[in-house]
């Protein structure tokens, strides 16, 4: 097999969106690709059409890659849902929920089931693009560390290792990766990507020198920051550096507070609302003064229950009611629809300690935690109308109505096959609702419903998202600024120029 590995000298250099470039590139070029990632850790996640939970960063791969996701490429997932702790996802479904010292005590169970994925789908494919995990030189977990070096030596792949020099110290990042590596695994990195590059590329000329002097292996690109390009992330980190903006929405814009959660999962739910210029999203973590914003969402939690007590605790449920009395929209998806019903019950523990919490008490509904996840790709239509609509679903919960809500919608397929009952519950007043349908706002006829809810005058429009074009300009910001001769020189190919 002719597999690349990405790795990085830390978490959040780019290793996702580099590997999600070379998915396209190779597959432009007519090699059979696919994306693998032997451990992910995030709680944005996404399902495959056959019904199985992975990482979104790998499906944005597989899009990119063209080919049907599965779980074979991301087949250990941990979803945080506590400081210490997290549900472990093997193969796509739940396994269990682990302390960190529990999940590292023995990785040989996580390892087992990641290196037959691995097999599988090198089988099914020409070459793998592998991501690595975090810095791939944490020589304190070393030995039990099976999502890079040990990857890389169980497929043959050559190394790249990527560096951010936006955060700074990038000669450190690279030197010291490399001199704490064991020498079987250092021969294995054959290049370096510096990524995120801001200012005059020729003042850098003597800082590539330098670099390669020092690593003694070639710099293979010195990519720019870039913008424009809509590709989704693969956790909410980059979401930390933009959460309680200073200032206001514009009053000429439509202004949605998304609230922060502590375990926040599956943000990318509103990253539609960034390409329309006449929305303006903010993230909130501490409670302010609404006035200003038309609409607050309540997203998607890994903790309901403990992310509803910090809600309730930060006096955020006095800010949604008296939101609510002027005439807000209030929204909820997934764990934040449960939030917004009578009471949220987990009498298994499938979150944390077994109990009872109150809601927010905006719908007449309840929810109950159960250990079966329900996974699927959904569709359905309004129940005030034909408005069709679509999503996936990613849920523990089972919730029933309680009170005067009406279901939002009416379900009519699940994973491809039909499906009757409903979805979601919307208030008598229709200001209030909720929906277990992640990525609902992605289609066009809903999110222009939810848009003229907040504002009767809004003039609907189309600001979809094409993915597949999305990909093809990441793959073209990479080709220019990698050396893409070398690369193919590294995995064993001709040159596809």
């Amino acid at each position: 097999m002719r597999n690349l590995a990405i790795f990085g000298t830390a978490s959040d250099v780019g290793k996702s969106v580099v590997a999600t470039a070379l998915c396209r590139i190779f597959r432009n070029a007519g090699i059979d690709v696919a994306p693998f990632k032997a451990q992910n850790m995030s709680n944005n996640s996404g399902v495959t059409p056959d019904g199985f939970e992975i990482g979104r960063a790998q499906i944005v791969q597989a899009e990119a890659a063209r080919v049907a996701p599965t779980a074979d490429m991301n087949p250990v997932l941990l979803k945080p849902n506590t400081d210490t702790g997290a549900q472990v996802v093997l193969q796509g479904k739940v396994a269990s929920n682990r302390s960190a010292r529990e999940y590292f005590g023995d990785t040989r169970p996580w390892s087992d089931a990641a290196f037959e994925s691995l097999l599988r789908l090198g089988d099914r494919h020409g070459m793998l693009v592998i991501e690595g995990a975090g810095s791939c030189a944490e020589m304190n977990l070393y030995d039990r560390d099976f999502v890079n070096f040990r990857t890389a030596r169980a497929s043959g792949a050559s190394v790249i290792l990527v560096a951010d020099i936006d955060r700074g110290g990038v000669f450190a990042q690279v030197v010291g990766t490399l001199a704490v590596l064991p020498e079987e695994d250092r021969k294995r990195v054959a290049g370096i990507i510096v990524n995120r590059f801001r200012g005059d590329a020729s003042l850098f000329r003597e800082g590539i020198r330098i670099l390669e002097e020092r690593a003694e292996i070639p710099v293979l690109g010195l990519v720019p920051y870039f913008r424009g390009i809509s590709i989704d992330a693969e956790d909410a980190v980059p979401l930390r550096t933009i959460v309680d903006p200073a200032g206001v929405p514009d009053t000429e814009k439509i202004g949605i507070a998304v609230v922060y959660f502590p375990h926040i999962s599956n943000f990318t739910d509103f990253a539609v609302f960034d390409r329309d210029e006449r929305v303006e999203v903010h993230y909130l973590h501490a409670p302010r003064n609404l006035d200003r914003y038309r609409a607050v969402v309540l997203p998607g939690s890994k903790n309901v229950r403990g992310d509803l007590e910090w809600l309730l605790a930060n006096g955020w449920r006095e800010k949604l009611e008296t939101f609510r009395e002027k005439g807000g929209v209030i929204a909820g998806i997934c764990g934040g629809y449960q939030m917004l019903g009578e009471r949220v019950s987990d009498p298994d523990g499938v979150e944390g300690r077994p109990g009872d919490s109150p809601g927010l008490g905006f719908l007449g509904v309840r929810t109950v935690l159960r250990k079966e996840k329900t996974l699927c790709n959904a569709m359905g239509r309004m129940n005030s109308g034909s408005l069709n609509v679509s999503g996936y679903e990613i849920h523990m919960g089972e919730t029933l109505f309680s009170g005067d809500a009406s279901p939002l919608l009416l379900v009519t397929s699940r994973n491809n096959l039909p499906s009757g009952g409903t979805d979601g519950a919307l208030s008598p007043d229709g200001r209030v609702f909720g929906t277990y349908f992640h990525g609902i706002f992605d289609g066009t006829a809903f999110r222009n419903w939810f848009l003229r809810l907040i504002d009767p005058e809004f003039v609907q429009g189309d600001v979809g998202l094409d993915r597949d074009a999305e990909y093809d300009k990441l793959a073209r910001h990479f080709e220019e600024h990698l050396d893409m001769e070398a690369i193919y020189r590294i995995i064993g190919f001709a040159s596809r120029r």
